[in-house]
């Protein structure tokens, strides 16, 4: 299924950095061939795929396009961040079920204005009014983050919380708001459109991860990304 897809991303690569523009085509393929939820547990409607797994088809990809592997590889390093943590809580499993199903691409937006590149450090905090959380944050870059269906957002536990006492936030497209803030020519990965942001959005409290994000990047979000 890989191969499939990489057929079509490398028919598009050239147009696709040429034109700063995100791969359509190729993400549409990986999503009607299954693999946007290959990483989703079988008991949640995935195919549980391994991180030997994915890799693999990681490296098939980036032979036909980078930008298209990239937005692969950033993917499931989200979607296991969310299926590993989600430690029993219905609205997260919920939200896994969807990947498998629809085939939703995932986003995230780690990145701060003002922390200086510490990805474990938030100035923004979840503002909870009842059953609603909302954030705001001013994002260098969130790779295709005007194409992602959910981002997965950082953030500090409330106003009152240390820098590092951080959660991940589960946005779904519908819940949030991007004001485009700046540009990046990523040289040889211009399809993954990673642009700056001023991010808002308002969500389920049921949206907020129960793990705290320390958890989260040490066991899954560094590793992953890194290997896949």
């Amino acid at each position: 299924r890989a191969a499939a897809a990489a057929e079509i991303a490398s028919q598009h690569a050239a147009d696709v950095d040429a034109a700063a523009r995100f791969p359509h085509e190729a993400v549409g393929a990986l999503r009607d061939a299954g693999l946007l939820g290959a990483s989703v547990p079988v008991e949640w409607g995935g195919e549980g795929a391994t991180v030997t797994q994915l890799a693999s088809a990681a490296a098939i990809l980036g032979e036909a396009c980078a930008s298209t592997a990239m937005i692969f590889a950033m993917h499931h390093s989200q979607v296991l961040c969310l299926t590993r943590h989600a430690a029993g809580s219905p609205a997260v499993i919920a939200l896994a079920s969807r990947i498998a199903a629809e085939g939703l691409l995932l986003a995230s937006a780690t990145t701060e204005i003002g922390i200086g590149g510490d990805v474990r450090s938030s100035m923004c905090f979840v503002d909870r009014d009842g059953d609603r959380a909302r954030v705001a944050k001013n994002a260098p870059v969130i790779s295709y983050g005007e194409h992602a269906d959910l981002i997965l957002v950082t953030a500090r536990r409330d106003a009152d919380s240390a820098p590092s006492d951080q959660v991940l936030v589960a946005c779904r497209s519908d819940e949030l708001r991007l004001e485009r803030t700046g540009t990046w020519d990523t040289l040889g990965l211009r399809g993954t459109c990673s642009f700056g942001y001023q991010l808002g959005a308002d969500v389920p409290a049921t949206s907020v991860l129960p793990v705290a994000y320390d958890e989260i990047s040490t066991e899954t979000m560094l590793p992953v990304s890194h290997i896949l």
